[in-house]
């Protein structure tokens, strides 16, 4: 059924003045960002087979333009419209993040890389920069890998935070097969980069690896 010919209540942009956004399906949230559909599907339809294509609402963060223009009916316009969307919600939820967390705490450090990582089907790494007081002022990616990891060198993991002019820096990286369990790998460079930090007077205050709604802390395993 196209939107217009639905009744009035059951439409999603006036379901969301006259009943508010947490009543909006997934389907219907995408589908006032599609703002049309095509002759054959509405807008909803359309979103119901983005959804199918990401293989869940997790995976929509993996999809680019190239893979949703693949989808009959979605164009480069729509397909913009839906990366930057979801561009933006991880932004908010990054930012949201840091002013909450308490970076003396491995699982509030877990919490500001969860969502943004354990969906991802390539290895990423990233620092996380600290003042003196502990007070975040950067977020950095260093490097992005395929699916066994990622090319880490402590070159390019302490550049920011020696541009920036951290005091102390956290580092986390994500494992797509969902077990954060550290490999040898792992821990070898994070020995490594704890040198180079105490060579370049940089704290190196954690290692998190994020698995699927579970992390690992070296700090907390007595690694650091």
């Amino acid at each position: 059924m196209k939107i217009k010919e639905m009744p009035a209540g059951e439409r999603p942009v006036e379901k969301l003045f006259s009943h508010g956004k947490a009543t909006l399906s997934n389907s219907e949230l995408i589908g006032i960002l599609l703002g049309s559909g095509t002759r054959e599907a509405s807008a909803v339809s359309l979103a119901d087979e983005i959804i199918s294509a990401a293989g869940g609402l997790g995976g929509l963060s993996e999809l680019d333009c190239e893979d949703l223009i693949r989808i009959r009916g979605i164009g480069p316009r729509k397909a913009a419209t839906i990366v930057c969307a979801l561009e933006l919600g991880r932004r908010v939820a990054t930012e949201s993040g840091k002013q909450k967390m308490c970076v003396r705490s491995p699982g509030s450090l877990a919490d500001l890389f969860m969502e943004d990582m354990r969906y991802a089907h390539k290895e990423y790494f990233k620092v996380l920069m600290l003042n003196v007081k502990l007070e975040i002022i950067g977020l950095e990616t260093v490097s992005v890998g395929e699916l066994s990891g990622a090319p880490v060198h402590p070159r390019e993991s302490f550049e920011p935070a020696i541009r920036k002019g951290a005091a102390a820096v956290c580092f986390a990286h994500n494992h797509p097969s969902g077990d954060p369990t550290p490999s040898d790998d792992d821990l070898k460079i994070t020995r490594r980069l704890m040198e180079c930090g105490d060579l370049l007077g940089i704290r190196v205050l954690d290692h998190i690896i994020i698995g699927d709604g579970v992390y690992s802390s070296l700090k907390e395993e007595g690694y650091i």
